[in-house]
């Protein structure tokens, strides 16, 4: 894993990203959402800083079960992505303020295959929605940001159904948190931090 530079291809600044038009009534929100932006330790670090989530994981999704090892995985030909699984109480967070955050904070969904120099399928953009209405709400969502020039650059994020996601070995959890000085926690997670804490104060945990 190297270092990356987040939101290279922001042509807006994070706090003037739009909400999502179309969203998840709580009541109708499975409480549960699966992301991929690369490394999935820095992706972890962001949504465990939210108010209103309750767990992140890190794990597997896009490939079978007994190719869901890191050492597999890395190369890049498993199908799989690195990606995070969000348990959060849609009475205190949105889907849709859950994408608001992937676009504009947690990665580049202008990157292909990549984020920064950590190159290939498994570090891939992507979103892979628990159910119908997540599907819709992220594919509008996405529209919805190409009609503002949120980027400078198309997204690239893809949508990817029907696929079971798969816990990752018990060290690469809570990565960030327990290793705040490791050097690709500093260069990668520490900069998408600070740009959480400061387009998005009040949506941070106490």
């Amino acid at each position: 894993m190297s270092a990356v530079i987040p939101g290279t291809s922001l042509a807006l600044h994070p706090d003037r990203f739009p909400d999502p038009a179309d969203d998840l009534p709580a009541d109708r929100d499975a409480g549960r959402a699966v992301l991929a932006g690369g490394c999935f330790w820095c992706v972890e670090a962001v949504y465990d800083a939210l108010d209103g989530v309750d767990s992140v994981v890190s794990g597997y999704i896009g490939g079978d079960a007994d190719s869901a090892t890191y050492e597999a995985v890395c190369g890049g030909h498993t199908g799989h992505a690195e990606a995070v699984e969000v348990r959060y109480g849609p009475r205190k967070v949105r889907f849709g303020e859950l994408l608001k955050l992937f676009f504009s904070v947690a990665h580049d969904p202008t990157q292909k295959d990549r984020q920064g120099n950590d190159r290939g399928p498994q570090y891939r953009s992507a979103i892979f929605p628990v159910d119908d209405d997540q599907e819709r709400v992220a594919r509008a969502y996405i529209k919805q940001l190409e009609s503002a020039g949120a980027f400078t650059a198309p997204i690239v994020t893809t949508l990817e159904s029907g696929h079971v996601f798969f816990p990752a070995e018990d060290y690469h959890q809570d990565f960030a948190r327990r290793n705040p000085r490791q050097p690709y926690i500093q260069h990668v997670a520490k900069p998408k931090l600070d740009k959480l804490h400061a387009a998005f104060p009040d949506m941070l945990k106490d």
